[in-house]
């Protein structure tokens, strides 16, 4: 039995991202400043940190596409010119996204925190650990993924042996 299956990079980050802000203290909670908001997007432009956005509004338009050609296939050449302008029209909302998580990081870091993470960001070290990474996180979620295979297989020999032990045909 599969249990895990290995996301993609840029979900794997995403998730990454949400993990840390969620062990961010309360104090941080007012309104930042609006330097904390710029460091905070300079932060994210040097860690890729929108880019696991990027898709976002392509994939909701083509859901929507989808949605209609599941009910009437005949509107694909509609839909697809509908679907093309749409993307174009939305793309200026993509800022919306990514000036609310520099707030969420502005507002989870002090400015000093920021321009810190920022700094190491920019090292040579920081700059290896973007580098790397993905390359240990795909190791680590493929890890995972065998490892709970085996330990699903396990669990369901040694449910099944318990279940034979106590009289029910399997």
């Amino acid at each position: 039995m599969r249990v895990l299956q290995a996301g993609n990079r840029a979900a794997r980050t995403a998730a990454l991202a949400i993990g840390l802000l969620m062990f961010v203290p309360a104090a941080y909670s007012q309104q930042p400043s609006a330097a904390a908001i710029a460091s905070a997007k300079e932060l994210m432009a040097a860690t890729g940190a929108t880019t696991v956005f990027t898709p976002l509004i392509a994939g909701v338009v083509e859901q929507a596409k989808l949605l209609f050609l599941q009910q009437d296939p005949s509107l694909a050449k509609d839909l697809n010119e509908i679907t093309a302008q749409m993307r174009t029209d939305l793309a200026p909302r993509f800022s919306q996204l990514t000036d609310e998580v520099a707030k969420l990081y502005a507002t989870s870091f002090t400015e000093d925190e920021l321009k810190a993470i920022l700094t190491f960001y920019q090292s040579p070290v920081g700059k290896k650990l973007l580098e790397r990474q993905p390359r240990v996180v795909d190791g680590s979620m493929q890890f995972a993924q065998d490892w709970a295979n085996k330990l699903s297989d396990e669990v369901t020999a040694k449910m099944r042996s318990e279940l034979k032990k106590r009289g029910h045909a399997l």
